[in-house]
């Protein structure tokens, strides 16, 4: 069996408008100790990330102590909203769920975010047989994978993960076969887990 634990990252600095530099706030570095704790006992074997600061600052602290390197992939970074600021950010997420293939002039779709995502997953998967992996991520890009494996996830789950931060996905694998989906409240302890309805990751 292979596990993947992704990791969405803690609290970030919404002051800084750049996706790429957007680093944690003193709150998110002090829960990212809970990132630590939790992932300590999982016999993680290899840490990968999304070239986000946010996002390898979460898993930074593991996997120092683990004596692990943080590996990126540009395929796992968060979906490119635009190029500028947008404020009514609620009404733009509804939208998008809704219709899986919107985006605005200079972003992208749900679908294209889930699509690279999936590629990074697959590649992961291959290079880590039989292991326990961990993954930084970011809200959306993770929830585009649960709706991947199970296609009841929407929009109103996505709102109840939004201030989540960090949170934690466990996938599971048997080969290329995902077995469970579980998901992790670091804060609460509050654990639950999805039946997949697709296992397979379809090529292409």
């Amino acid at each position: 069996m292979t596990e993947v634990y992704f990791v969405r990252h803690a609290e970030p600095n919404f002051k800084n408008h750049d996706d790429l530099t957007r680093e944690l706030t003193e709150k998110g570095m002090r829960d990212r100790l809970l990132v630590t704790k939790f992932l300590w006992d999982k016999q993680i074997a290899a840490v990968f990330s999304s070239p986000y600061k946010r996002a390898v600052d979460t898993v930074q602290d593991f996997a120092d102590r683990a004596g692990l390197t943080v590996q990126t992939d540009p395929d796992l970074r968060e979906r490119r909203v635009d190029s500028v600021w947008i404020e009514d950010f609620d009404a733009f997420c509804k939208q998008q769920w809704a219709d899986f293939d919107y985006r605005l002039t200079d972003g992208e779709t749900l679908r294209m975010v889930q699509t690279r995502n999936l590629a990074a997953l697959r590649r992961i998967l291959a290079q880590c047989p039989e292991q326990a992996v961990a993954v930084g991520s970011h809200g959306t890009a993770l929830s585009t994978l649960i709706r991947y494996f199970d296609p009841t996830f929407g929009h109103a789950d996505f709102v109840s993960i939004q201030k989540l931060m960090p949170w934690i996905v466990r996938f599971t694998f048997d080969g290329t076969r995902c077995t469970s989906v579980t998901e992790y409240d670091v804060f609460t302890g509050q654990v639950r887990t999805r039946t997949p309805a697709v296992s397979e990751i379809r090529m292409g």
